[in-house]
Order: structure tokens, then C-alpha cells, then sequence
């Protein structure tokens, strides 16, 4: 194994923002030489779980590995306890009364390597065999059995996006999940074909078909041709968060990110919290209650921005019908 070569992996799992126990399980792997190997991680979502896989290939011409994509898939299922994990129990055919035992954190790989059983099968969830929670049972290579609560999770697809890396450089582990949420996440060092940088917000286009590699096509709102600003915008809002510098630079910081980040502002007098998230498409805001529901974000305009907005005027501009479109 080439130090070198670990030590410069390390440094692109680090500037990604993956989980730091992940540089532990590359080493091992690196050490057995295999030609290939993936490496497993989750992030717990808005909508669900957001299974992680990272991709590790060894170069043919030498022995050093190189990290060039990863893969995310939002579950809609509830997240599993800390040290819980998802478990496929069939039996021993070599040994009588014994079983085989499989371990996943993901559960999209789990439930895959399920349905690929052609006999008796059970898949669960615990820290172990010994005290496990039943999800689904397989009788003779037919699926008899899911668990009320993980029938959706179990049925319905998981949404999916591969994202491609370059020594280090592309998005983010944080910045993926929130994609693959349908947030938009900003980045400043985009390179155009020529090489040429620029600044824009991305997100991935979901409402239409995936290309040929299964993958979503992305929108881009340029920075600055596009016209959305997210402090000017921030600004027409009552947010307590913005009184302060360091607080502000941390709540744009997130936003760019593509986090739904608390902040406090004023309902009918009083104070109350609600979590925020860019649109840049609609040069706006979206704000929700802390279960989730939607807010209307103009009871929360400041009074000078409140009064402009109210103005009459000859046609609606941009700004308020796409206002009235997501407020509903």
C-alpha cells in the first residue's frame, strides 16, 4: 500500500465531508490489494434516510487507488437507531439448524441482497440476530411477510444520483443529501468546458426523465446573470439570526449548502422558530414549522418590504406570483 497515495485519499474524504470512520475502513481495504472495493455511509435527511456508497478503483498501470464517484439513494423510511443495522438471516445449508447472517447499514442494499434469496429468507433491524425486529420474511423464494411500517420504505424505489468526484473536488457529502432531497446548493469553483470558473446555484431536475446512465440532469442559476441574491433576500425577512455577523455568515453558509437551517423570527408579536431553505429559482425563500408544514413567508416580510410588495401595480412581477405558487 502506497502512504502516500492513503494520505491523499484521506484529504479528499476530509474537504468532501465524509464520516472520519470511513478513512479507518479504506486503509483495511487498500491493504488486501483488492482492484476494486466500495465503502458504506448514511446521512439522516429531511424525507428519510440517504444511503452513501463510495467507489474505490485501483489503477492498472500502478498500485495506487483513486476515489472517483459515490452514489446516494433517499429511502423515505425512518432511520435506524444508533448502533442498529439491517440484517439478512437464511439458513445454513452446510450446517442444520443454523443460520447465515448478512449485515447492512444501507438499507437499499439490504433489501436488493433480500429479494435476491431463492429460498427462505428473513430481513431485519437490531444490533444483532439475537434481538432483532422482523421487517420481511421470504418462504420458498416468495416474499410472504412485510411489516406494516416498512411497507413503503420496502416498496416504494429509492430516488438516486451518482456523483462524480476529481481528486477531491465536487460536491460534498452534505451538498449530495440535500440534492437528492430536491434542494438547490450553491457552489463557487464550476469550470466551464474551456476551463474557464464560475459561480452558480445547482439542482437536480426532477421533473424529467433521467439521462442513459440513470441520472438526473441538473438546472443552474448563475451567479450574478441570474439575479438571485441570497443576502438581499434574507434581508427583507424579520430573522433574528441576521442581527448578528458571525450568525449570519453561518445561516448563508448553511442555505448555500442546501440545509433547511432554524432561525427565529416574529409571528403575531412573539417569537417563534421555523426552518428556512433557498429557491434561487424563484429568487426566494421557503420557510416550514418545525413538523415540516409550510409557512406563507410574507407575514414575516419586514414592514418596509411588506408595504413594497403590496403595492399595485399593472401585472404581478416574478417575485409575488412565484410567492402566491409555492405558498400553496
Amino acid at each position: 500500500m502506497n502512504l502516500n497515495n492513503l494520505e491523499n485519499l484521506r484529504e479528499e474524504l476530509k474537504s468532501l465531508g465524509f464520516n472520519k470512520k470511513l478513512t479507518g475502513e479504506m486503509e483495511k481495504q487498500m491493504e488486501k490489494g483488492q482492484s476494486e472495493f466500495t465503502l458504506h455511509d448514511k446521512i439522516n435527511g429531511n424525507k428519510g434516510q440517504i444511503d452513501v456508497t463510495l467507489h474505490f478503483k485501483q489503477s492498472g498501470q500502478s498500485e495506487f487507488y483513486y476515489f472517483n464517484k459515490y452514489n446516494v439513494a433517499l429511502n423515505t423510511g425512518k432511520p435506524l437507531e444508533e448502533g442498529h443495522k439491517y440484517i439478512v438471516i437464511t439458513p445454513n445449508d452446510k450446517e442444520s439448524g443454523k443460520n447465515l447472517t448478512r449485515s447492512f447499514e444501507n438499507v437499499t442494499e439490504a433489501i436488493g441482497y433480500f429479494k435476491d434469496q431463492k429460498g427462505n429468507s428473513e430481513l431485519a433491524s437490531g444490533k444483532d440476530a439475537a434481538h432483532k425486529t422482523s421487517l420481511a420474511k421470504m418462504e420458498n423464494g416468495k416474499i410472504n411477510f412485510v411489516a406494516k411500517e416498512f411497507q413503503r420504505t420496502f416498496r416504494t424505489p429509492a430516488v438516486t444520483q451518482t456523483f462524480y468526484v476529481e481528486r477531491g473536488r465536487g460536491f460534498t457529502a452534505q451538498q449530495a443529501a440535500n440534492l437528492i432531497e430536491g434542494r438547490a446548493v450553491y457552489r463557487d469553483d464550476l469550470l466551464k468546458l474551456g476551463g474557464e470558473p464560475y459561480k452558480a446555484w445547482v439542482k437536480l431536475d426532477m421533473d424529467n426523465p433521467k439521462d442513459r446512465y440513470q441520472n438526473f440532469t441538473t438546472l443552474q442559476y448563475h451567479v450574478p446573470t441570474y439575479g438571485f441574491n441570497l443576502e438581499k433576500v434574507l434581508d427583507k425577512y424579520q430573522i433574528k439570526e441576521l442581527e448578528e455577523p458571525a450568525k449570519k455568515e453561518n445561516l448563508m453558509h448553511s442555505l448555500q449548502n442546501g440545509n433547511r437551517p432554524l432561525v427565529t423570527t416574529i409571528k403575531e408579536g412573539e417569537e417563534v422558530k421555523l426552518h428556512i431553505e433557498a429557491v434561487p429559482r424563484y429568487s426566494q425563500i421557503n420557510m416550514f414549522r418545525e413538523n415540516g408544514k409550510p409557512e406563507k413567508r410574507e407575514q414575516f416580510l419586514k414592514e418596509q418590504a411588506a408595504e413594497k410588495l403590496l403595492q399595485p401595480s399593472k401585472g404581478k412581477s416574478k417575485e409575488l406570483e412565484s410567492s402566491q405558487a409555492l405558498a400553496k
